[in-house]
């Protein structure tokens, strides 16, 4: 495994890869795609996040991963406690894998969560989405799986999905919180560097 480089909306080349639409996976599921989901969590992770569309590594293929674990379930985004070892943030993952997701129903309930997306780092803000989802992929074994998401699990799918179709979650705000959006993050970025 290794950590890709995640494409971010400051780099005017990496923002044209995270606009594309990604294409989907032809054929079952195998081992050089297996790898790249092992490249994504391990990306993830390292970033940290808790999902990760292929697109934001820079391959266009309809591939997510995805580790909402206890912490973040419980509503604790911050990072583990201080004093947790290595091995006891491990035992917690609990890593998930979406080839060629599909929303097959959407409700008309919605739920307004704080965002945020590594693609557009240290910018936060809230967007509404369907409160539940019921979806459709194929697992990392190459099963066919549909399943009901709400809550949080519910945000970061649809989120997640957004990026396959070339869609930021600052796409859903108005025109003046994402023009705020990008000079945030360019402006972070010629800062850090």
């Amino acid at each position: 495994m290794s950590i890709r480089r995640i494409l971010t909306i400051d780099n005017a080349a990496d923002l044209a890869v995270l606009k594309q639409i990604s294409t989907p996976v032809e054929g079952p599921v195998t081992a050089e795609l297996r790898r790249l989901m092992d490249d994504m969590l391990e990306t993830m992770y390292a970033a940290p996040g808790i999902g990760l569309a292929a697109v934001q590594v820079g391959d266009l293929r309809r591939v997510i991963v995805m580790d909402l674990n206890d912490a973040v379930l419980e509503g604790d985004v911050q990072d583990a406690e201080a004093d947790e070892s290595e091995e006891a943030q491990i035992a917690r993952r609990n890593p998930r894998h979406y080839v060629n997701p599909e929303i097959v129903w959407a409700s008309d309930e919605l739920f307004t969560y704080e965002e945020g997306c590594l693609s557009v780092p240290e910018y936060f803000d809230s967007v509404e989405r369907p409160a539940r989802v019921r979806l459709r992929y194929m697992t990392y074994a190459g099963d066919t799986v549909e399943e009901e998401a709400d809550g949080l699990y519910a945000v970061c799918i649809q989120h997640e999905m957004d990026h396959l179709e070339g869609v930021l979650f600052i796409d859903h705000l108005s025109r003046l919180k994402r023009e705020r959006a990008v000079a945030r993050v360019k402006k972070n970025a010629r800062l850090a560097a």
